[in-house]
């Protein structure tokens, strides 16, 4: 489905943020992409959703197919009708506008706007939670409420694959399980593939089939998950464990650094 190709990104055409990223989501899989802040994660999606232009960032090197077909040339509202969407870190709402109507607004780039009222019940199967509020303005929701809203506006738009940009960021523990548990049911039930860069990576690592570990602009690990959590190195730099199973502290080190095979 999606094949990103050695691509480079630039920012205001001085700033090189990507350095060769290569990966691929295939059909039905959900793939995680997980890096400290700064990696280059969210430029990585805003390179595929076509959203790099509103920030002066553009691709200057590589390719990004989807079906076998060039896209990173494409405009961002083109790449969403042939069924790729991403739902933005911070939960961007029309925040004056009712749940109801911010759903309406996700669905007018499908078959300009046909089937809007099937596509919305659609959205509050996944989340009821939604339906009850679907008078309410979207800027009184509490911040897990406006994760299922953005992510229910996405899904109106009926993708092949959905960007999720750190969905569980300022979420209570709880509420991270029951969003997981729901973009997990949307693969299922919906076959749409998922995108998912996500800082928890415990949370990840549980739900995706295959992670890519990037640090500075480059891909640096790669595998399927269940060999992922068993990697010594993603243990201790991204799940806190120590070889000896116990959760380690950086507090007291002054000098921590990746252990040379890990970038080399």
């Amino acid at each position: 489905m999606l094949e990103v190709n050695n691509i480079e990104v630039v920012y205001n055409k001085v700033i090189l943020v990507l350095r060769g990223i290569t990966f691929r989501v295939q059909d039905n899989q959900i793939v995680t992409l997980m890096g400290p802040n700064g990696a280059g994660k969210s430029t990585t999606l805003k390179a595929i959703s076509g959203l790099l232009r509103g920030e002066l960032g553009e691709v200057t090197r590589g390719r990004i197919t989807w079906d076998g077909q060039r896209i990173d040339d494409l405009a961002a509202e083109e790449i969403v009708r042939r069924g790729i969407v991403q739902v933005i870190e911070g939960r961007p709402l029309f925040q004056h506008l009712t749940v109801e109507e911010n759903l309406k607004v996700g669905g007018m780039v499908y078959e300009r706007g046909r089937h809007i009222r099937n596509d919305i019940e659609r959205i509050y199967e996944y989340f009821p939670r939604l339906r009850d509020m679907r008078r309410r303005t979207s800027g009184y929701l509490s911040g897990g409420e406006q994760q299922m809203l953005v992510i229910g506006r996405a899904l109106m738009s009926h993708p092949r694959l959905i960007m999720l940009d750190e969905p569980s960021l300022g979420l209570a523990p709880m509420l991270v399980e029951e969003i997981f548990e729901i973009v997990r049911n949307i693969r299922e039930q919906d076959k749409i593939s998922v995108l998912l860069v996500e800082q928890n990576a415990t949370a990840a690592l549980g739900l995706a089939d295959y992670g890519y570990v990037i640090e500075e602009g480059r891909v640096v690990l790669d595998g399927p998950v269940e060999i992922l959590k068993n990697n010594e190195d993603i243990k201790e730099f991204y799940l806190g464990l120590s070889q000896l199973g116990q959760r380690k502290s950086y507090r007291d080190v002054k000098h921590y650094r990746r252990r040379k095979r890990w970038t080399g």
